[in-house]
């Protein structure tokens, strides 16, 4: 999963410096504005999914996963929400 993510974001950086070095023919302009309109967002999505809230999610499914368990039958605290 990191190495599809670093090379997707790689991708969009070498797609940049290609644009910055090279000329594109104006036959292939449309085609390459596509193509990097493409790669920005899937490279906006994978920083999104280890920054956002995807990330922590999955941060804490592992902590729950790897958590004990609460014993709740001999809890004598309770609360009482009907009360009057």
């Amino acid at each position: 999963m990191y190495l599809l993510g670093a090379f997707v974001c790689g991708g969009v950086f070498g797609i940049i410096a290609l644009l910055i070095s090279k000329e594109v023919p104006t036959a292939n302009h449309d085609a390459m504005m596509i193509l990097i309109g493409a790669i920005t967002t899937y490279a906006g999505t994978v920083i999104s999914y280890f920054f956002g809230s995807s990330k922590g999610s999955n941060e804490k499914t592992t902590l729950l996963a790897n958590s004990t368990p609460v014993d709740n039958s001999t809890n004598t605290d309770t609360v009482n929400i009907n009360k009057q």
